[in-house]
């Protein structure tokens, strides 16, 4: 993928036209914009150059934030040979091609920083091909990607080389983007205050794109400043950033998911639409409200599952778009229902004690004897009928003999749970007699 400012080679004066976000190319890492928090003196790139000592890095971050941009400085500042490849176009074939490249090169007192675009795309085996060559010198890696190092790239290469967090850009960085290009363009943009904040509203912090937006909007004839609905209707919208296989699958729905359960329904709504419109499954979110229902809500109001169930139901019978007011509504519901995790609390403790004790049989009186030989082996006996017990309770133990009885569900004081926290008090006293 071409970066924001793709081309650190100085234009010969008798080259063709040049896009705009090429010529506002950075000449220095000082004129990087909105990266500040890595390339300021106490910030990690900003040390290491400052120490004279840049390691192998993995830039990770959005589109159109600078990641080829601040590789090649990184090299001009270093002195070392600039060489770019992107794992969409690159293979075995071409890597030993730049290994040797390297060797060469290094022989003859030249290092080299190799540039490795969307490089989450190379496989196990691929990525294991760096190390040798990031280990006895032979190149100094800089690897960009827009997806998360944690998953998407080996151990062995991430304790090697140090993960740099690239920010989008803010509105205020966007806008001194725009004030950069009308700088280089001579003249303003044809827009009023509404309609320039519409475009960097457009770019959604991403800085190319903006770049790619003004241009546009530069070779416009108009007699007056655009507003906002017209430079809209000019313009067509940006597709929201959004992968549904990626980090911001996963970040917009941690995001709906704690909003959800931080009750509140405002931004709850927020991030489901923010999904929806980002082409999102609508069924992948009645599942996941559904689950959100017994996890996070549970038995404070049994009814919210219910009501998951029934919006999801409603979506199937309406389809898209209609159905998804159906689930928009149990959004609402959920975020506002009495929240309580003492049942998902108590399930995944019971789990972890049953892997602990999982051959442990269960105490001989609960146990059925549909043979004579069970029968005389001791199944059944003893047991106590609960319906035929005072308060229809007998006090019985049911774990296994010699276990330590433990307690799993503490039911908090809300919603339902605070009459399911009576019930168990109650027993608990009721055992408490009945066994002493």
């Amino acid at each position: 993928m071409a970066d924001l400012f793709s081309s650190m080679d100085t234009p010969k004066p008798d080259a063709g036209p040049r896009p705009l976000a090429d010529r506002l190319r950075p000449a220095a890492l000082s004129e990087v914009i909105g990266q500040e928090h890595v390339l300021g003196p106490e910030g990690p790139l900003g040390v290491m150059l400052g120490a004279g000592s840049l390691g192998s890095l993995i830039l990770w971050g959005p589109p159109g934030v600078g990641k080829t941009t601040i590789a090649r400085l990184l090299a001009r500042e270093t002195d070392l040979h600039f060489v770019q490849i992107s794992a969409i176009f690159s293979g075995v074939p071409e890597l030993r091609k730049v290994f040797e490249a390297a060797k060469i090169r290094r022989g003859n007192g030249q290092g080299t920083l190799l540039f490795v675009d969307e490089i989450h795309r190379f496989n196990k085996a691929q990525q294991d091909g760096f190390l040798p060559h990031m280990e006895d010198g032979t190149i100094l890696l800089v690897g960009a990607t827009t997806e998360n190092p944690s998953f998407e790239l080996n151990a062995a290469l991430l304790s090697r080389a140090q993960v740099i967090t690239l920010r989008r850009l803010e509105p205020a960085d966007l806008e001194r983007l725009i004030q950069r290009a009308e700088k280089e363009l001579g003249r303003g943009l044809p827009l009023d205050g509404h309609a320039r904040d519409a475009l960097i509203e457009m770019a959604d912090g991403d800085g190319r794109a903006l770049l790619n937006l003004v241009e546009q909007v530069a070779a416009w004839k108009v007699d007056a400043k655009l507003g906002r609905d017209d430079l809209i209707k000019r313009l067509m919208r940006r597709a929201a950033r959004y992968d549904k296989a990626g980090d911001e699958h996963f970040n917009l729905i941690s995001a709906l998911h704690k909003s959800v359960r931080g009750s509140d329904p405002d931004a709850a709504l927020y991030w489901f639409s923010r999904m929806l419109e980002g082409g999102e499954d609508p069924r992948f979110l009645a599942r996941r409200l559904t689950r959100m229902a017994v996890e996070d809500i549970g038995l404070a109001d049994p009814q919210a599952n219910q009501v998951c169930i029934d919006a999801w139901n409603t979506f199937e019978r309406l389809g898209s778009p209609e159905g998804e007011l159906a689930l928009a509504q149990a959004v609402i519901y959920l975020a506002l229902a009495p929240k309580s995790n003492a049942g998902y609390v108590a399930y995944k403790a019971a789990r972890a004690e049953a892997r602990k004790t999982g051959s442990t049989p269960p105490p001989k009186h609960i146990l059925n004897a549909p043979t004579k030989l069970m029968e005389d082996e001791g199944y059944g006996a003893g047991y106590a009928y609960d319906h035929d017990a005072e308060d229809g309770f007998s006090g019985q133990n049911y774990f296994p003999d010699g276990m330590k009885r433990p307690i799993y569900y503490v039911p908090v004081e809300r919603g339902f749970e605070r009459d399911l926290k009576k019930r168990v008090e109650f027993f608990a006293g009721l055992r408490a007699k009945r066994n002493g």
